[in-house]
């Protein structure tokens, strides 16, 4: 007789990642303000030895746009040094579970930044390998983002056309006012 508690059956399946839209962000941030975020569980995969800028063009293939990028921060009017980001995922694993997916370095590192709600961390390494799976098997598509570096003090384009990566140093553009 071969028994397999429940816990052990919801490890087998796969987890549904589901992208918040930038839209329903505010829902999202109101929905999990309590939460405890940590970066713990999710263990460092291949998807980690990935240059950043790449992940995000298999990122907009398949979830399309970010949740947030930095032009969306500083339109809020919060933009500080700490939130120079150039993009964040914002998603809901299996209906449930907050996960943020984040670019704090912009094209300068391999990987990104993970993280999920600290009472789900036993099921964050398979929500990783999901992940990596899904997004390492999308062809990469075109996007721009900006992003600035406050170390560099310097402002970037970044982007994947024509099937060529680049990172271009640039004067802040115009649109983004702080």
């Amino acid at each position: 007789m071969i028994m397999i508690s429940t816990a052990s059956l919801a490890q087998l399946k796969e987890p549904e990642i589901v992208k918040i839209e930038a839209e329903d962000a505010a829902k999202f941030q109101r929905q999990f303000a309590d939460i405890k975020w940590t970066g713990q569980g999710f263990n460092y995969n291949r998807l980690d030895r990935i240059p950043a800028i790449e992940i995000r063009a298999h990122l907009q293939s398949t979830f399309g746009d970010p949740t947030q990028t930095i032009e969306d921060i500083v339109k809020t009017g919060k933009y500080r040094d700490g939130k120079a980001i150039q993009f964040e995922y914002w998603f809901i694993v299996d209906g449930e579970i907050p996960m943020m997916i984040l670019d704090l370095d912009g094209p300068f590192n391999d990987g990104l930044v993970y993280v999920g709600a600290s009472r789900y961390i036993d099921q964050m390494p398979q929500v990783k390998r999901t992940l990596t799976r899904i997004v390492t098997e999308a062809e990469p598509k075109e996007y721009t983002d900006y992003f600035y570096s406050p170390d560099r003090n310097q402002w970037y384009k970044v982007s994947y056309s024509n099937g060529k990566y680049s990172k271009e140093e640039i004067k802040k553009p115009s649109h983004i006012n702080f």
